[in-house]
This record gives structure tokens, sequence and C-alpha cells, in this order.
């Protein structure tokens, strides 16, 4: 391969570079959940898990599919750490409590950026696309979940994950499951030790 040719290669692998590179700075991310943990919380104690009654017999209302497949969501994901849902008529190590809201928000799409590269034998082309900034408007909810050791009457962790929810502002099972993933992911497990 003659000097030229190898010369003549590296532009088009610096544009390829940097397309890729201007793409993924592009992209957004969901935003990520935040947490607090009580310093003073023992987890070596908790071993259950259970909902919150008061909260029960404050909504006569019937137990909603959303709030269904949420608290579905949150049991799974403590029983994958470790933790027990509480029996029924039994007293839990840790008592759940959660709240959902939904918003309207604005969403920017920034300018993008593509730069494509091409040949054929000893022919080659480029291109440069460019398109303009955008907004829309989007459904946004929000999860939050507090978890209370009832023989101390004290929050020892809290946490707070939002997504963007689907067509018809309902989400769906696969987002509810995956927000709950996020937003547990730093939960202690039974055991831990207060920090």
């Amino acid at each position: 391969m003659s000097i030229s040719r190898r010369f003549s290669r590296a532009p088009s692998a610096f544009l390829i570079l940097a397309a890729a590179l201007l793409a993924g700075g592009c992209t957004t991310a969901p935003q990520q959940p935040y947490s607090m943990r009580d310093p003073q919380a023992n987890f070596a104690a908790f071993k259950t898990f259970g909902w919150d009654a008061a909260e029960d017999a404050t909504a006569p209302q019937p137990l909603t599919i959303v709030n269904s497949q949420i608290r579905a969501a949150i049991a799974s994901e403590l029983k994958t750490k470790g933790y027990a849902e509480a029996s029924s008529g039994t007293k839990p190590d840790l008592v759940l409590r959660y709240e959902t809201d939904a918003a309207e928000k604005v969403k920017s799409n920034p300018v993008r950026i593509g730069i494509g590269v091409g040949g054929y034998g000893s022919n080659g082309g480029a291109g440069v696309g460019m398109s303009s900034a955008a907004a829309k408007n989007i459904r946004e909810g929000t999860l939050v979940l507090r978890v209370i050791d009832p023989s101390r009457n004290a929050e020892v962790w809290n946490g707070r994950v939002s997504r963007e929810i689907g067509e018809h502002g309902v989400p769906n099972q696969a987002l509810i499951q995956s927000a709950v993933a996020d937003l547990l992911r730093e939960f202690p497990a039974p055991g831990d030790a207060p920090k």
C-alpha cells in the first residue's frame, strides 16, 4: 500500500470517529435516582418489610393496576436483596410508604450533526447533515419511596426516581420494573451495619 493511499484513508477514519463522538454526546440518559440513608440505621437488624397500614386504611379505593405493579416491583427487588415480606398480622422490621406524581415537562433535543464517509474503488465521498434543535412536551412520572423503622418511628432510607412515561401518560410494567430496580440499586442488604 502506498503512502498516499494510507494518508488518504486517515481523514475518513477521523471523520468517522468525530461522528461517533458527536452522536454519543447528543444522547440523553434517564435522570439518575437519588437516595438518602440514616447513618444511625442498623440494617443488620432488619429482615422483613411490609406496607404502611395507615396508608391503606386512609385510602378506601381499591388498589389500582399501576399501584399493584409498583408494589410488586418493590417487593421483588427487596426479596432479591434478601428481605422477606412480613406475613399478614405480623409486625415488619421495615414499613414502606411510597408516593407517585406525574408532571408535564419540556424536553429539548439538541442540534445534531451527522457525518458520513464512503468510497468505492478509487472514488470517495463525504457528506454532512444537521438537524435543528427541537422541544416537545413529555409526561414524567416520579416515584418516592420512604422506608421507616417502626420501632424507632424514624425514616431510615428514602429514594426518588423519575422517568419519562410512555404513550398515553401511563407507565408500562417494564418501565416500572426498570425504574424501581434503579431506585433500589443502592438500598442496603439485610445485615449491613451502620455507616
